[in-house]
């Protein structure tokens, strides 16, 4: 345990140095197109997936890459941890995400969202301030952006019952294109609200695309099951390996709906 401890701690140094050197990097493209923050963008993700295994044991497999369609796309993903934000935007060319407006009012980092055109959206100011985010969504997808939405709306501990929302099904038939769901089990590695970053393999899964069409209803309901059927088996799969290289599992010291 004293082990895993200073391996997290060593991870939480490097992973905001790296953060730190990327958004310093990234400087000049403030005077360029988006595809230039977007870049600094995905390489801040994959050197965070590179440095936490190297220094935590944190493997990641990708299954069903194949599956992603190209051109404009919603992508519907489990959301467990703080990894999934930045590992799901290097398979994207033009990734959007809808977020907290507050967000894009932090220094540096909130102007770099701001700079690659990502939707801030004000959850206090009611249904009006929802529809022009869903127009605002649609038109983006439409000129061939991929938007990247967590459809439970935050962060899931592993094992808390699935609340998908409904924003998801209404972005869904506005936008009118495919969407892929993805399954993962990052949050047995990750943990929402824990320090500790765990060893083993994170497997993030991208499922059978859902052509536009369905009722919101069928939608809903389509992509709550083939999410999380997926997702309990990665889990699964993930507390056995942890329990191989350590003896317990993630979910053994904390309470599932923590």
């Amino acid at each position: 345990m004293a082990l895993l401890f200073a391996r997290s701690l060593i991870y939480q140094v490097v992973f905001y140095l790296n953060l730190a050197f990327w958004i310093l990097l990234g400087l000049p493209t403030y005077a360029m197109p988006r595809w230039g923050v977007v870049w600094i963008a995905k390489n801040w993700g994959r050197t965070s997936i590179f440095w936490m295994r190297i220094v935590c044991g944190t493997k990641v497999e990708y299954r069903g890459m194949e599956k992603i369609p190209e051109g404009p796309l919603l992508v519907a993903a489990k959301h467990q941890s703080t990894w999934e934000t930045f590992a799901l935007l290097q398979f994207f060319r033009q990734p959007l995400y809808i977020l907290k407006r507050e967000l894009l009012l932090l220094p540096f980092f909130g102007w770099y969202l701001s700079k690659a055109n990502m939707i801030g959206v004000n959850r206090g100011a009611g249904g009006r301030a929802l529809i022009e985010v869903f127009k605002r969504a649609r038109d983006e997808v439409r000129r061939g952006r991929q938007l990247i939405i967590f459809p439970e709306g935050t962060r899931m501990p592993v094992g808390a019952p699935p609340d998908y929302k409904s924003g998801v099904s209404q972005i869904y038939v506005t936008c009118g294109v495919t969407c892929i769901p993805v399954a993962l089990n990052a949050g047995m590695f990750w943990p929402r609200r824990s320090f500790l970053r765990y060893p083993g393999t994170i497997v993030i899964e991208f499922l059978d695309p859902i052509a536009p069409g369905l009722s919101r209803d069928e939608f809903t309901k389509r992509v709550s099951a083939d999410i999380e059927t997926a997702t309990a088996r990665l889990v699964e799969d993930a507390r056995e390996e942890q329990r191989r290289l350590l003896g317990f599992s993630a979910t053994d010291i904390r309470p599932a709906t923590a």
